[in-house]
């Protein structure tokens, strides 16, 4: 398939939106997630968050929510944080989980 000149633009482009995450942001998704013990659904919808857990049954957050905000960082509005800090911190931090 020959190269085009608009492709090659459209290539730029996605190249400089993935240097900036926080250009997109989601609205909703769903994921499993496998724990140590099962696996879970991660949810975010409406802007909160769900999860298949137990313990988010009756704490209304928990590590596998947590983990998805600390992945998903800045695509999540800031307003739906869990009040974690963004994963662009833990980066730099010596108790990263990268």
């Amino acid at each position: 398939m020959p190269m085009y000149s608009s492709m090659i633009g459209k290539i730029a482009k996605a190249k400089q939106y993935a240097q900036e995450p926080e250009r997109m942001q989601f609205s909703e998704f769903a994921a499993s997630f496998r724990g140590e013990n099962d696996t879970h659904t991660v949810s975010f919808q409406s802007g909160s968050w769900n999860c298949s857990c137990n313990f988010f049954t009756e704490h209304h957050t928990c590590c596998h929510t947590m983990a998805a905000e600390r992945i998903l960082g800045a695509s999540i509005p800031a307003e739906q944080r869990q009040g974690e800090p963004l994963a662009a911190h833990y980066a730099s931090s010596p108790l990263s989980l990268r």
